[in-house]
């Protein structure tokens, strides 16, 4: 199995940035389709990002493209969601996944899942 620790949330003002790290076990981590997700209280779990094993591909729900990126390190076996000019609506707890086959904005297709850590945009 593949263990996925989310870390880097907090407290920010809107306007703010905010790194989010995702460290993942194992020697596969390359193997990985890696995404992130998030949910806030009384909504349902909603894509944020996604990238391919090599960082070739890319992809972002519209609500975050242009504010957020996307990167990993394969040889840290670690993935990032770099956040910048955030917003209140961007508060959630946000979650690091694990997919096997390919990319993907559906959170069924990913196999493991982090903790999360919980992101709070005051205004």
């Amino acid at each position: 199995q593949v263990q996925l620790v989310e870390s880097g949330g907090g407290l920010v003002q809107a306007g703010g940035s905010l790194r989010l790290s995702c460290a993942a076990s194992g020697r596969t981590f390359t193997g990985y389709f890696m995404g992130w997700f998030r949910q806030a209280p009384g909504k349902e779990r909603e894509f944020v990002a996604a990238i391919s094993r090599s960082s070739s591909t890319k992809t972002y729900a519209d609500s975050v493209k242009g504010r957020f990126t996307i990167s990993r390190d394969n040889a840290k076996n670690t993935v990032y969601l770099q956040m910048n000019s955030l917003k209140p609506e961007d508060t959630a707890v946000y979650y690091c996944a694990a997919a096997g086959s390919y990319l993907s904005q559906r959170g069924n297709d990913y196999s493991y899942w982090g903790q999360g850590t919980q992101v709070t945009v005051s205004s």
